[in-house]
């Protein structure tokens, strides 16, 4: 089969923010406790408690910013119970998941704030955290800000300083709330819009006055237009008596940075799939783009373009066989790594609203990127796709179309193309990154820069030797790396190569 892929090279779109490639992690099953913390756990390297391992292969990722700590467990969490002397903590419930390697629903609270801050200075990443709404106040959430970054002398700022941190940690990116419609509060739109305006308003005061101006906040949206648009009115019709420029307060949609959506989907189990199950997951999978698009377009309603950015802030493959009583784990495998490249790919064609995307989970649960075990930490098939992907960062993402044959799904709202495509540009470099959907024959594909300046300086693919359904374990992690492929340079401006079934290439052009 035959596909060709049109990049247009004077039809920029704008930068991919480093923060599309983001990362979540919450309190569930072995992603906190056994997968990124284990204490005095002597059977692995640590440092403060953190296993290095882990820390050493998400190193490689250049990880730009990862939320913690939920999901559904932040609005349950009260951030003063994880700092201090840890023999002082208490051990509280897990309302929502079963977590650590007892797999039981309680918090230790050995990792809290200052570990997870660790863990991000660590990894060289900004830290995003999702405040309680659900079940907390203003003044705690406001209280968690100040603790994390004010340097002035107060109790707060001081108790820091008393847990061995003495200059603020400068948290950046602040979520008021998670699923609020749901997990977080069952708050209906207007009611989490009294809500958000609530704490956002405190948060703003501090961040003027005591922070210059320096954190972002990010509210939480649905994936229906109703309950954004009720949301949206509800936040402008707060304000109805007073606005005005007091304290310098102007728009409620000052108030707000960010708007979040989440996607997850699937289709058959995570390895027992027919070959319909193993398309549709792709048709299903391409609804992102359509969240995103809706989400823009009721912003715009409300807000001058580019005030508000997009954050995919949970997305990603959820296999039945992710159970809350399993920590949601479930085997990682081709299929689901092409999935990623395939919401990349959309991600890239939308880089000129959305401001970041957050797959989850980071380790061990759901479309994870490293899983462990007791002894070990090692890549998945979706870490490969991140890792190829990671030339696409601070390019300029180009208009990419593909002339490929689509496949009809019964009672699917989307037709899956056999091959998922998208083009950057940046530095005299051109990077190309394309899926070949097909599980059962190679593709021949060619790609059309629109330029002979370009040639080609290297070109590899993933999981050109893999089944779809096989999937990371210990003894296998290293079969999935990428290799070099065969290409033709046509030396006008075209490449024309076999994609391998079920496969993911990178081309790097330059000039």
């Amino acid at each position: 089969m035959q596909s060709e892929v049109r990049v247009s090279s004077h039809e920029p779109i704008d930068n991919i923010s480093k923060n599309i490639y983001g990362h979540f992690a919450e309190h569930l099953g072995r992603c906190i406790y056994g997968g990124l913390w284990v204490g005095d756990d002597d059977r692995v390297e640590t440092e403060d408690g953190i296993r290095m391992d882990t820390v050493s292969l998400l190193r490689g990722l250049n990880m730009p910013v990862l939320r913690w700590p939920g999901g559904c467990f932040a609005d349950d969490y009260h951030w003063e119970d994880g700092v201090g002397p840890r023999e002082d903590r208490p051990r509280r419930r897990n309302l929502w998941w079963t977590q650590g390697r007892e797999n039981v629903p309680e918090e230790s609270n050995e990792f809290g704030t200052d570990e997870f801050l660790r863990l991000c200075q660590l990894l060289d990443t900004d830290p995003y955290i999702a405040v309680n709404v659900g079940s907390s106040t203003p003044q705690e959430a406001l209280d968690w800000i100040e603790y994390c970054n004010y340097g002035g002398d107060t109790e707060l700022a001081d108790r820091r300083r008393e847990n061995g941190q003495e200059e603020p940690y400068g948290v950046k990116y602040w979520g008021i709330g998670n699923e609020n419609w749901g997990c977080g509060g069952r708050f209906a739109p207007d009611e989490y819009a009294d809500e958000y305006r609530r704490f956002a308003n405190y948060f703003n005061g501090f961040d003027k006055l005591m922070n210059e101006g320096s954190t972002e906040f990010i509210a939480c949206g649905h994936l229906t237009d109703d309950w954004n648009k009720v949301f949206f009115d509800s936040l402008n019709g707060g304000m109805e008596f007073g606005p005005g420029s007091f304290l310098g307060m102007g728009s409620p949609f000052n108030l707000m940075d960010h708007f979040s959506v989440h996607r997850y989907y699937q289709a058959g189990g995570d390895t027992d799939f027919t070959d319909e199950q193993y398309y549709k997951i792709f048709a299903r999978a391409q609804k992102v783009g359509g969240d995103i698009d809706r989400a823009a377009e009721t912003i715009s309603q409300y807000v001058p373009e580019d005030e508000i950015g997009i954050i995919v802030d949970e997305w990603g493959v959820w296999h039945p066989e992710a159970r809350s009583d399993n920590g949601l784990e479930q085997e990682n495998t081709v299929r689901d790594a092409l999935t990623t490249a395939g919401v990349l790919d959309l991600i890239h064609a939308r880089a000129d609203v959305v401001s970041m995307a957050n797959i989850a989970q980071l380790v061990n649960v759901l479309q994870c990127l490293v899983q462990t075990d007791e002894e070990a930490a090692w890549r998945t098939p979706t870490y490969r796709v991140f890792d190829l992907y990671e030339n696409h960062v601070g390019q300029t993402a180009l208009e990419t179309s593909v002339d490929t044959e689509k496949r009809a799904i019964e009672g699917e709202d989307h037709d899956v193309p056999m091959v998922s495509a998208s083009a950057s540009e940046g530095d005299g470099e051109l990077f190309v990154t394309a899926s070949n959907r097909r599980h059962d024959e190679p593709e021949t594909l060619t790609v059309d820069v629109g330029s002979s300046s370009y040639s080609v300086s290297s070109a590899t693919v993933l999981f050109e030797d893999n089944d779809i359904r096989e999937y990371s374990t210990k003894e296998n992690a290293e079969s999935f790396e990428a290799s070099p492929l065969d290409v033709t340079d046509e030396g006008d401006g075209t490449v024309t190569f076999d994609a391998p079934p079920a496969s993911v290439v990178g081309l790097t052009l330059t000039e």
